[in-house]
């Protein structure tokens, strides 16, 4: 990507675990942006991912609902209007067990890859 300024107008929408939304904004798929992402997240009640230990910190903003976040043996719950740091290198699992599911923003930093999430199956 060029040093110019761009005007982002749609996001890419990005496969993900069950039925879980990913709108990627900036980052690889959408603009070819390796340093940095950021996507709007939608988790439907009951969704919830594999364990994953990525090589980016990750930096999550709840819009809506509540987002459920573990890291080792502690349990976070993240609600709407609060935000939560995962520095790279963490073992952290996502899921909304709630009855509202979530919508959230998540930065990456440098930006999201399926090479570097090291998700366990």
């Amino acid at each position: 990507m060029s040093k110019e300024k761009y005007h982002i107008k749609n996001p890419t929408l990005i496969k993900a675990e069950g039925n879980k939304i990913i709108e990627e904004f900036i980052g690889n798929v959408n603009t070819r942006t390796s340093d940095i992402s950021i996507a709007r997240m939608k988790s439907p009640p009951g969704w919830q991912e594999p364990p994953q230990q990525p090589d980016f910190d990750e930096y999550t903003l709840v819009l809506k609902g509540a987002l459920h976040v573990q890291t080792g043996n502690r349990e976070f719950i993240v609600n709407a209007n609060e935000a939560f740091i995962a520095k790279k290198g963490t073992e952290i699992r996502y899921s909304t067990p709630g009855p509202e599911g979530a919508e959230y923003i998540a930065v990456c930093l440098p930006a999201f890859s399926p090479d570097t999430v090291h998700r366990k199956e």
